[in-house]
């Protein structure tokens, strides 16, 4: 499969602390313009009370400071992504386990995993296509575990469907008759990064899978 990463292009477009910033130099030059105006023409005799416009410059350094707080985290999340989209093209190739319930089908195989916290009496394993129509379902497995499921692309009749994204979900039910839901992961190889957005994505295929939802790595190999 061929491998690709999108990447993201630098932007030239001031960060919000940065705008801020630029705002905050304007109030602040308007301020001590006027400032300046009233103390030029002042009655000598009755000289302004400076409290008033010492206030407001020390409400102007603590949103300054505020500013420079938030300018310092921005740079802290920029260098965290960067590392992380490093990180993302360096899995290229690899097979992941990430939290999701969306996989390619791809050469009539796709695989997922499933994780039953408490034992059930009945769990029930359901697939849909891209238009969220049920083309199989199965019964899963019933003690507490995680478990791997791979479906060879046929439906309920045995017939192939086309290669392309699928969902899975995976339904428990008690002894008592209470449903619940079990987690899904996605198991595939990674064949691109995206860090053309505010977060960075690895791809399988065409599915989107967020960084922060793998949950093992491996090498091929290692399978």
């Amino acid at each position: 499969m061929t491998t690709s990463a999108v990447a993201s292009t630098a932007s030239s477009a001031q960060t919000k602390s940065d705008v801020a910033r630029t705002s905050l130099s304007s109030d602040i030059e308007s301020f001590l313009q006027l400032l300046t105006t009233q103390l030029k023409y002042q009655d000598p005799l009755s000289p302004m009370d400076s409290s008033e416009f010492t206030s407001q410059l020390a409400q102007f350094a603590t949103v300054e400071q505020g500013i420079n707080t938030n300018s310092n985290l921005e740079s802290l999340l920029s260098l965290t992504r960067s590392n992380q989209a490093a990180t993302a093209l360096s899995y290229i190739g690899k097979t992941v386990e990430a939290k999701g319930n969306v996989n390619m089908l791809v050469d009539g195989k796709t695989e997922f995993k499933y994780a039953i916290d408490k034992q059930s009496a009945s769990t029930t394993i359901v697939v849909r296509n891209t238009a969220n129509q049920v083309v199989y379902s199965t019964s899963g497995e019933k003690q507490a575990g995680t478990y791997s499921f791979k479906w060879d692309g046929k439906n309920t009749y045995g017939a192939q469907q086309p290669d392309g994204a699928y969902s899975v979900s995976v339904t428990t039910t008690d002894s008592e008759g209470k449903s619940g839901t079990a987690t899904t992961f996605v198991v595939g190889t990674i064949d691109g990064a995206d860090m053309s957005g505010d977060n960075v994505n690895v791809m399988i295929g065409s599915i989107t899978v967020p960084f922060e939802n793998i949950v093992t790595l491996r090498n091929p190999t290692d399978i």
